[in-house]
């Protein structure tokens, strides 16, 4: 009996989607393809890829009224923030338009007695491992980009999100992408990881947990594959004295709960001046308490399932713990009766009275919980955010840009915002130092990342 990988939805606990895991057979026949495919993709013009891909867009926006749904029945986000499509389209247009320069020739010399320059090669073959969370936008970030540069890509979804890789061929297909060029591929960890350690790929980019990051980087050892990692997150914000308090507040808050939390970049601790500290939390705890935990289904509903019952029963454990050691917790969850051990619908959840001897201001939750701290300076904020493991994004709220400046270049991490949070650009790089992983995704360094370079020292007078 062959193997398969079972897709169980947090909206009931049932089987929505099961899949038989690609054989040995298929995935090399499936190889060979891409292989085949790329070495002609390669003399194709930049241009054309690019037409592909916008039509690959296209297909999939117009496939927009089965996917929302989809989305919430996978992992719970619901209907009412209608997907991710505009965050898709931004990159997808963004990376195909910044790509004739991006992958152009660094010319060093061009005279009468040299040419001297280096070309950006296709790496060849790109492997995906796309995560459920944001499971279209988080995939595009590297399967376009790849695809513009000349490489074949092989994409293997989260069994959180299977449909979301379905959906990717779908879209290619229909654009009319030459055939081998893009295959996603049902496998399972031992696959997987077979796959990395024969040396299949090329390239091998991963979204996911440290402890994912660390198989990955165990299972290629020794081939030289090339790995792109972005891993876990505790991303924190400092709101200063002179902040706009409403607007910090309001953005904060989506920061901490869209998606219930399960966010690389969102908002997972909080520093705030002491002079607006009360204020702050009042007004950011009263938001809270609106939010509308349901049916992600139902248009009524603001605050879906996480997508695993483990993981919010370890937002619960957190809390718990940090109430027992001292916190406060300022959201009343007795209201909602979805929210018990064992079930996958948690209450957004406030702490104050926190510190960082405890797991929910250390740990990374991914769930609908922030901590907030008072700081008495600038210092202490800093000191404070950078005590993690991790370093993704970092936001100041101020009316003063050259504080947020200062600050920023004092924060260890891959992206610093002032008065925005829980965003991606794609005209910056992506990244982060420290446990959060290693690479780049999207801007113009993230074609260097997918390309390898090529030096050409041409002597015309001799």
């Amino acid at each position: 009996m062959s193997d398969t990988v079972k897709l169980t939805s947090p909206v009931d606990g049932s089987i929505h989607v099961e899949r038989p895991v690609a054989s040995d057979g298929e995935i090399q026949a499936a190889l060979q393809r891409a292989k085949a495919a790329q070495a002609e993709w390669v003399r194709v013009p930049i241009a054309e890829r690019g037409r592909y891909c916008k039509a690959m867009l296209e297909a999939m926006v117009a496939m927009k009224d089965e996917i929302v749904p989809e989305i919430a029945w996978q992992m719970g986000r619901p209907v009412r923030y209608g997907g991710e499509f505009g965050p898709f389209a931004d990159r997808v247009n963004y990376m195909v338009d910044i790509a004739e320069e991006a992958l152009a020739p660094v010319m060093v010399e061009r005279s009468e007695a040299f040419r001297r320059y280096v070309k950006r090669d296709p790496l060849g073959l790109v492997f995906v491992i796309a995560p459920w969370n944001y499971p279209y936008i988080t995939a595009v970030n590297t399967i376009v980009p790849a695809l513009m540069a000349g490489s074949a890509v092989v994409l293997k979804h989260a069994a959180q999100t299977l449909l979301v890789g379905e959906r990717f061929q779908q879209a290619f297909d229909k654009a009319g992408l030459p055939e081998g060029l893009f295959h996603n591929i049902v496998l399972n960890h031992a696959k997987t990881e077979a796959l990395l350690g024969a040396g299949a790929f090329d390239h091998c980019n991963f979204t996911g947990s440290v402890a994912g990051g660390k198989a990955i980087e165990k299972a290629a050892a020794g081939t030289f594959t090339s790995l792109g990692l972005e891993l876990g997150g505790k991303d924190p914000a400092y709101v200063r004295a002179d902040a706009k308090l409403d607007h910090a507040i309001e953005n904060l808050v989506d920061g901490a709960f869209y998606n219930s939390g399960q966010c690389c970049c969102g908002i997972e601790r909080v520093y705030v001046d002491e002079k607006v500290y009360d204020d702050f939390v009042d007004g950011f705890a009263s938001l809270a308490r609106g939010y509308v935990l349901g049916n992600p289904l139902e248009e009524a509903t603001t605050l879906g399932p996480m997508a695993q019952a483990k993981g919010a029963d370890f937002v619960r454990q957190q809390i718990s713990e940090a109430v027992r050691d001292g916190a406060t917790a300022h959201v009343d969850t007795s209201k909602y009766d979805m929210d018990k051990p064992g079930s996958p619908y948690i209450a957004p959840q406030v702490l104050t009275g926190v510190n960082h001897q405890m797991s929910v201001m250390r740990e990374e939750s991914f769930g609908p919980v922030v901590g907030i701290m008072k700081v008495k300076d600038e210092a202490e904020a800093i000191h404070l955010m950078n005590d993690s493991p991790y370093g993704l994004t970092a936001s100041v709220w101020t009316s003063d840009v050259e504080a947020a400046t200062r600050i920023g270049e004092q924060i260890e991490t891959g992206t610093v915002y002032m008065n925005r949070c829980d965003y991606l650009d794609p005209a910056l790089v992506w990244t982060g130092v420290k446990d959060t992983g290693r690479g780049a995704a999207l801007s113009s360094i993230g074609y260097e990342v997918l390309t390898r370079p090529k030096s050409f020292h041409l002597r015309i007078k001799v």
